[in-house]
C-alpha cells in the first residue's frame, strides 16, 4: 500500500479515502487551502494523520506566503486548518508545533524559515511512523493468542502516516508469531470499518470478518474475542476517550462480558487540559452522510437527522490506553501526565 499521506515536490499528496475501497487514487494539495478542505471533507482522516496533513499545510502555506506579511499569513494559515475539525487534538498539537518552530525561527531569511517548516513538516511524518511502530510493540503483548481482536473505525496506517495505532497492535501481535483474527465493525454512518479497516488488512493478508454495528454484543457475548482494540482522536486527563461514535457502546458491552477495552493512541492525543471527557469538543457531520449511502438515500425526504461524528467511552470501561512510552491504566489521572512527562 501506497503512503497516506506525503510530502512531494508537488504538493502534498494523500491517498483519497474517500473512494476507498472501490478506486485507488490519489489527491495532490498544491496550496493550505486545498489541505484544508482534504481534511474538512475526509479525503484524509484519523487523528494522527490529520496531525501530520496539518503540518505540512504550514509548510506548503509558508512556501506561497508573502514574504513581507509572513507573521499574519502565518496566523491565517494556522486558523483556517485549525477550522476544519474539532474533536481530534492532533491537528491542533501539530500546528502549534509548527507555529512555536517559526516563532524560533524570527530573524532568519524567508528562505530560511520556509526550509526549516518543511523539514519540521517531513519530521513529524517520520516521528508518526515510528510512534505507531512503538505503540504496537507496547500493545502486543496484551492482545491473546488465539483469539479474535474487535476494532471499531479505522484506526491503521490510514488514519495515520503509516502502520497504524490500533491496528498498529494487531499487526505487531502477529509479527510476534500471535494466531489471531480480526473482526472489524462496518462503522456507520461514514462506514471508514467496512472500507478501509477491511481493505489494508486484507492488503497485509491478515483474516479479517466484517460484521454490522449492532452485532458487536453477540460476538463479545459468544466467547470468541480476546480484547477490543480501538483508537482516539482525543484522551481528557482522567482518561476519558473521544473516538469515532459508537466507541462507547462497544466499550460497555466489553465491561459487561469481560473482555479487556484497550485504546491505542499516541502522546500527542492526549489533551491534559482537559479534566474529563465532557469538555471534548464534538463534531457534528452532514445529514446527507446518515441519510444516504454513496449517493443513493436511504431515508424518506426530509428526515430530521442528529449525527455526531464521536463519542466518549468514560474512564471507567478502558482497561488500558496503550502509547509509545508504555501502557497507562487507572488511576489515569496519574498514569498519564507520568508518560506525557516521561523522556523518550
Amino acid at each position: 500500500m501506497a503512503p497516506t499521506i506525503q510530502w512531494t515536490p508537488d504538493g502534498v499528496v494523500m491517498i483519497d479515502q474517500t473512494r476507498l475501497p472501490r478506486e485507488e487514487s490519489y489527491v495532490t494539495c498544491r496550496t493550505y487551502l486545498e489541505v484544508a478542505d482534504a481534511i474538512k471533507t475526509m479525503v484524509i482522516r484519523g487523528a494522527p494523520a490529520i496531525g501530520v496533513a496539518a503540518a505540512m499545510g504550514m509548510a506548503l502555506g509558508a512556501l506561497h506566503a508573502d514574504p513581507e506579511r509572513l507573521d499574519e499569513e502565518i496566523e491565517t494559515i494556522g486558523a483556517t486548518l485549525a477550522a476544519t475539525r474539532p474533536t481530534a487534538v492532533n491537528l491542533f498539537w501539530a500546528i502549534d508545533r509548527m507555529k512555536r518552530l517559526y516563532a524560533s525561527l524570527r530573524g532568519q531569511t524567508a528562505g530560511q524559515i520556509r526550509a526549516a517548516l518543511v523539514r519540521e513538516a517531513q519530521q513529524v511524518y517520520l516521528e508518526d511512523i515510528a510512534i505507531n511502530e512503538a505503540i504496537g510493540r507496547h500493545g502486543a503483548a496484551l492482545v491473546p493468542d488465539g483469539k479474535t481482536v474487535l476494532t471499531h473505525c479505522n484506526a491503521g496506517a490510514l488514519a495515520t502516516a503509516g502502520y497504524g495505532t490500533a491496528l498498529g497492535v494487531i499487526r505487531a501481535a502477529i509479527a510476534a508469531g500471535k494466531k489471531i483474527d480480526v473482526f472489524a465493525d462496518e462503522t456507520r454512518p461514514f462506514l471508514q470499518g467496512a472500507r478501509l479497516t477491511v481493505w489494508e488488512l486484507m492488503q497485509d493478508g491478515i483474516p479479517t470478518k466484517l460484521i454490522t454495528d449492532n452485532m458487536a454484543g453477540h460476538f463479545l457475548r459468544s466467547g470468541r474475542i480476546g480484547c477490543v482494540v480501538v483508537g482516539a482522536d482525543r484522551i481528557a486527563r482522567n482518561g476519558d476517550v473521544a473516538n469515532k461514535v459508537g466507541t462507547y457502546s462497544v466499550a460497555v458491552l466489553a465491561k459487561e462480558n469481560g473482555v479487556p477495552f484497550y485504546v491505542a493512541a499516541p502522546i500527542s492525543t492526549l489533551d491534559l487540559t482537559l479534566d474529563t471527557g465532557d469538555q471534548i469538543p464534538i463534531e457534528q457531520r452532514p445529514a446527507s452522510e446518515v441519510t444516504e449511502v454513496f449517493g443513493v438515500r436511504v431515508a424518506p425526504e426530509n428526515t430530521q437527522v442528529e449525527n455526531p461524528a464521536f463519542d466518549v467511552t468514560p474512564a471507567r470501561y478502558v482497561t488500558g490506553i496503550i502509547t509509545e512510552r508504555g501502557v497507562a491504566r487507572a488511576p489515569f489521572e496519574e498514569s498519564l501526565p507520568a508518560l506525557a512527562t516521561l523522556k523518550g
